[in-house]
């Protein structure tokens, strides 16, 4: 590419004479310089036309092509290199007019700037209006800020008026004649500190209004690149990488190493089954709990190790689940049949224990704002309490089933529940509307998509069913392959915007399909006793968690050579809490 020696900006390279007033892109006034290379080679062959179109497909057209490298050169700061590819190829980024037209506006020349903008070929009326709206208001502001104030009003009165737009806009005009607070309140407060800034705010506002061929629209290429790296993102079918591991210098395609297949460590902590695991919503953190009447909490690392950071102990039966608090400051536990406990993450401490006379408590959960907690009971009813332990409100009639599953959805608005052995009940609190999805086949468990817009059916057949909920629900994909004949077994979303179903099996198996096909992409060995629940890092698409009756936590990670299984019995020494509530 030829050199151009020149270190001043695009605006100060223009000839502000109106007797530069060519067509639009006509450059046949340039020099062209003689390439180090070779002259020759630097030069557009005469046979190559602007109208011509490149590309292997023949649908891009080389001026649109060159004109947007040149802008992007600009915006990225090479100012030498967008001259360089404007005198070598020939091609214009922007035509004479339209390049007097910037420089007089950032030389906030507002009376030529606004003839220029009647010569640069605009036919849309609206479109000269509005944009001589902007520049006068620019205009009417600088007055303003010189102080020079009946100069602003005659602005205001005989350029601005008379163009008859946007009324109201014209009364906040007027009121900040008398009100240097009005400006304020408009953003347009001292601008004189920052003219230039506030200028080319103003060029890039008029951009917006023009056709793209006469302004070329602020980093075009970079959203044409990242359109290609979306479209190439939705078409592959395994995507499960970080939007980070997208690259330009090749075309994308996700494998099957892209999903956790290979333990990269076992936690060995517990000394009883392992029911229940769950990632925090920030991915920082996971819990588990067991048969042993404990709950760990796990820290995760940068390096994606973990180590043990509390074990909370106090409840007297086994623990059945967990629910972290949106903030993912505080974990809820419930024993079987027996109390829901509030802990604090950061100390390991019990804060509040949630009992009801009589009855015990099977599940636990957080309502979005985090100031309520909900639990079923063993009268099947649900309880909703704030964190103090009031009741605030109970459910009864609405669940026939003692199973513990219960969802609220993210805005606070349906809350899910197994009203019988085979339905779901979806209940709107603020509508007083109710949604029923029914099967043919007991229901052992379910979860939420964190779009909830989907629910995902553990069933007794064993299938797991995808229902999408967001209008009348609908079954649209099923999973097969996994083994249930005796435990409850939990699936979960997970990956990359979640376009996987993983599942425990009592065959000792991890299962992970594909969302959208239902097809099975691994089976992953590795325990030595039923896997009773999975969880997928929020955070981390290549990080799966995995809890069994052989009392361990396998942690799945991606199957790079470097890696070795790592035995974490403790993960260093126990931060046990007795639990006690406060």
């Amino acid at each position: 590419m030829g050199g151009v020696e020149d270190d001043e900006p695009p605006s100060k390279r223009v000839k502000a004479s109106t007797e530069d007033l060519r067509s639009p892109f006509d450059n046949s006034s340039r020099s062209v310089p003689i390439s180090p290379l070779g002259g020759s080679m630097a030069r557009p062959l005469l046979s190559q036309g602007k109208d011509d179109m490149i590309g292997s497909k023949g649908v891009i057209k080389k001026v649109e092509f060159v004109r947007i490298i040149t802008k992007a050169l600009y915006s990225l700061g090479y100012e030498r290199s967008g001259a360089a590819l404007e005198e070598e190829s020939g091609i214009c980024l922007h035509s004479s007019v339209v390049n007097l037209f910037r420089k007089q506006v950032l030389d906030g020349n507002w009376n030529e700037s606004v003839l220029t903008l009647h010569k640069i070929g605009l036919s849309d009326e609206s479109i000269l209006k509005s944009a001589s709206f902007l520049i006068l208001e620019r205009k009417f502001f600088e007055l303003l800020e010189k102080d020079r104030v009946m100069d602003a009003l005659k602005t205001l009165r005989s350029e601005i008026t008379p163009l008859g737009i946007d009324k109201k806009r014209v009364h906040e005009l007027s009121s900040c004649v008398v009100s240097p607070q009005q400006r304020l309140l408009l953003g347009f407060a001292n601008l004189g500190i920052e003219t230039s800034n506030s200028r080319l705010k103003l060029l890039e506002d008029l951009q917006k209004l023009f056709p793209p061929t006469v302004m070329i629209p602020e980093r075009r290429l970079e959203h044409l690149v990242e359109q290609a790296l979306s479209v190439q993102r939705e078409a592959c079918y395994l995507h499960n990488s970080l939007d980070n591991s997208l690259s330009l210098y090749t075309d994308h395609h996700c494998g099957k190493d892209q999903i956790p297949s290979c333990t990269v460590q076992v936690l060995q902590a517990h000394h009883d089954e392992v029911w229940f695991l769950q990632f925090s919503n920030n991915g920082k953190y996971l819990a588990s709990s067991s048969n042993d009447r404990s709950v760990i909490i796990w820290e995760v690392h940068e390096d994606g190790e973990l180590s043990l950071k509390h074990m909370l102990t106090g409840h007297q039966k086994p623990v059945l689940m967990v629910a972290w608090s949106p903030d993912d400051f505080q974990l809820l536990t419930s024993g079987m049949e027996e109390a829901v406990r509030r802990w604090d993450v950061r100390t390991g401490d019990c804060i509040h224990v949630y009992e009801k006379g009589g009855l015990g408590l099977i599940s636990c959960g957080w309502f979005p704002d985090g100031r309520q907690i909900f639990s079923g009971a063993t009268d099947k009813s649900t309880c909703l309490w704030d964190l103090d332990g009031k009741e605030v409100e109970s459910w009864k009639g609405q669940r026939t089933t003692r199973t513990s599953d219960m969802a609220v959805t993210k805005d606070g608005r349906w809350i899910i529940s197994i009203c019988r052995e085979t339905a779901i009940l979806l209940v709107d609190r603020e509508a007083k509307l109710e949604k029923l999805i029914e099967e043919d086949q007991t229901i052992t468990s379910f979860s939420l998509s964190g779009d909830d817009n989907f629910l995902l059916l553990n069933l007794v057949n064993q299938e797991i069913h995808l229902w999408s909920i967001k209008d009348d629900p609908v079954c649209v994909t099923r999973y097969r392959g996994h083994k249930r004949s005796r435990f409850l077994i939990r699936s979960c979303f997970g990956g990359y915007k979640q376009a996987f179903i993983a599942s425990g099996s009592e065959d000792s198996q991890v299962y992970i399909w594909h969302r959208g096909t239902g097809d099975l992409i691994k089976a992953l060995p590795g325990h030595s006793g039923a896997v009773n629940c999975v969880s997928w890092n929020p955070a981390d698409p290549h990080m799966l968690a995995s809890a069994s009756d052989d009392h361990t936590i396998r942690i799945w990670g991606l199957n790079r050579a470097h890696l070795k299984c790592k035995e974490a019995y403790s993960n260093g020494v126990a931060d046990q809490c007795n639990g006690k509530g406060q």
